[in-house]
């Protein structure tokens, strides 16, 4: 990437030789050029909200930022890149979107999140340390940015306006009012889970911003609820979490399994954790934020559950969910198995097939299908 400092080697986390998707982008690029052609003394406290793979902090190491993400992968993704090029170690302060934010911000740059509510929520957290002076820019891709967009910002720290787009990218420009009066936060929310799904029914549901399904279950999850598996006396992995309710459901129904819960995702592990405490659930439980089953032991495992994405920000692909089934199989025992649920044109069954040399339907509507992969 071309900065006005100079330019950067920079990698995705985890790096794959046949991904060609960068890890930057014209919003990144269009951000640190205005701050360099408006001289914006970088002096002080500089937040980065939402940096996708640590592009925007590394090259501004040199002024010491405090990046904050949601993202495990994008934390791995800036300590690989910061030392790709050379910075010093402690250079850029790493907080997560669950950690307390500095006491006072000076420069507040936000790369536009896919999710509004991650937004709100951010904003809101963040706002308390914004004063007169700060200087607040915000960018993203002009499909990303949008008048819902802009009113949290208006709303929340005071007076906004759009930048000309540049190659498909555009800057949010907000002025702060410290005199504005902001709602309170309405994160996490919290919703009953309606009847007909199993062990789930009438149980409660915390969900932090930014998490899937932040109101209401989702229907792939409620056809999956209705499937799940015996996992009494077992160790089981809720992997790619969420909110928690596949994993706090197979725990209801199986008192004496033992159920890790992790995601990629800090609001995600917090909102199952949440999920799981809300419900009194009996049994052991564990959460764990990481990279797929990255460092649980092989063979350690039962049962592993899993609705993988397709999606990678704005891009769709398959690869974190052939990530996840190959670290499922290196995790499972022989015996041990994988479910999944997936949209039908997704066609795991074949990427299952490869990895483990067999796969069954146990479930399937005209949306959706439970599929099953045994480790041999």
């Amino acid at each position: 990437m071309t900065t006005p400092w100079g330019e950067l080697e920079l990698a995705r986390f985890p790096q794959d030789p046949h991904d060609r998707l960068r890890a930057w982008d014209a919003a990144d690029e269009y951000l640190l050029g205005h701050l360099h052609e408006q001289g914006t003394d970088l002096s002080g406290t500089v937040v980065v909200v939402g940096d996708r793979w640590g592009a925007l902090v590394t090259a501004l190491a040199a002024h010491r930022p405090t990046q904050i993400t949601d993202s495990f992968l994008t934390q791995e993704a800036t300590r690989a890149n910061l030392d790709r090029c050379g910075a010093e170690p402690g250079t850029v302060r790493l907080l997560t979107t669950q950690d307390p934010p500095p006491g006072r911000i000076d420069v507040l740059l936000v790369r536009v999140p896919k999710s509004l509510a991650l937004l709100e929520d951010q904003l809101l957290r963040l706002a308390p340390a914004v004063h007169e002076g700060t200087v607040v820019v915000g960018t993203g891709m002009v499909k990303e940015i949008h008048t819902s967009t802009l009113t949290l910002f208006e709303r929340i720290l005071g007076p906004t306006r759009t930048s000309l787009a540049r190659r498909k990218a555009r800057l949010i420009l907000c002025t702060p009012d410290p005199s504005l009066e902001r709602p309170a936060n309405p994160w996490p929310h919290t919703y009953t889970l309606p009847d007909g799904i199993g062990a789930a029914s009438g149980r409660t549901v915390v969900n932090h911003a930014g998490v899937f399904c932040a109101d209401r279950l989702d229907i792939g999850t409620r056809f999956f609820l209705r499937h799940l598996p015996d996992g009494d006396g077992r160790r089981v992995v809720d992997l790619g979490c969420g909110n928690g309710v596949v994993g706090t459901a197979l725990a209801l129904a199986n008192p004496g399994a033992e159920v890790l819960f992790t995601d990629e995702s800090f609001q995600a592990v917090a909102s199952a954790e949440g999920t799981y405490k809300a419900n009194g659930v009996p049994g052991q439980a564990e959460f764990r934020v990481g990279d797929a089953l990255a460092g649980v032991p092989a063979g350690s495992v039962d049962l592993v559950l899993n609705n993988p994405p397709f999606h990678s920000h704005q891009a769709t692909t398959d690869a974190t969910a052939w990530r996840m089934f190959t670290g499922a199989r290196r995790a499972l025992r022989p015996g041990g198995e994988l479910w999944v649920i997936g949209n039908r044109h997704l066609g795991y069954h074949v990427k299952l097939r490869r990895l483990f040399g067999n796969s069954r339907l146990v479930a399937s509507d005209p949306k959706f299908v439970v599929l099953r992969a045994v480790k041999r």
